[in-house]
């Protein structure tokens, strides 16, 4: 199974590091949808901080990757809501922590006014594929 970035000439370039227009998937054999993550540690509590939340929300997405078999690479999309538009630096650096400097994944940043608990800053989701 591989994961090609397109990117065709022609399309304006984003400028944004690790950012793809989309990703083709040949020879798929089992994908993983995982619903909306958030920075919520093992023990129920909320990491205290976006960073933080961001790190955790990674963190848990890692181990629903492990738990279907699947690793980082098998990652096809990657969408984000973040409450505040200060954040995003914050969530770049949790990204390339988990996903490494030059892994490429179609992404869509939402900007939301909240999430469903006033504490929660991010969440993700993430489609993988193998």
């Amino acid at each position: 199974m591989t994961h090609t970035p397109l990117d065709p000439a022609g399309m304006a370039v984003m400028g944004t590091p690790n950012y793809t227009h989309a990703m083709v998937t040949e020879g798929v054999s089992k994908w993983l949808h995982i619903a909306g993550q958030v920075g919520v540690l093992p023990d129920g509590t909320t990491a205290s901080g976006t960073l933080a939340q961001c790190r955790q929300a990674f963190a848990n997405i890692g181990m629903l990757l492990e738990g279907a078999g699947m690793t980082r690479d098998d990652v096809a999309h990657l969408r984000i809501y973040l409450v505040d538009r200060d954040d995003i630096l914050a969530l770049r650096q949790a990204r390339t922590e988990f996903f490494g400097e030059d892994k490429v994944i179609p992404s869509t940043l939402i900007l939301v006014s909240g999430l469903v608990l006033p504490e929660w800053r991010v969440e993700l989701e993430i489609v993988a594929a193998r």
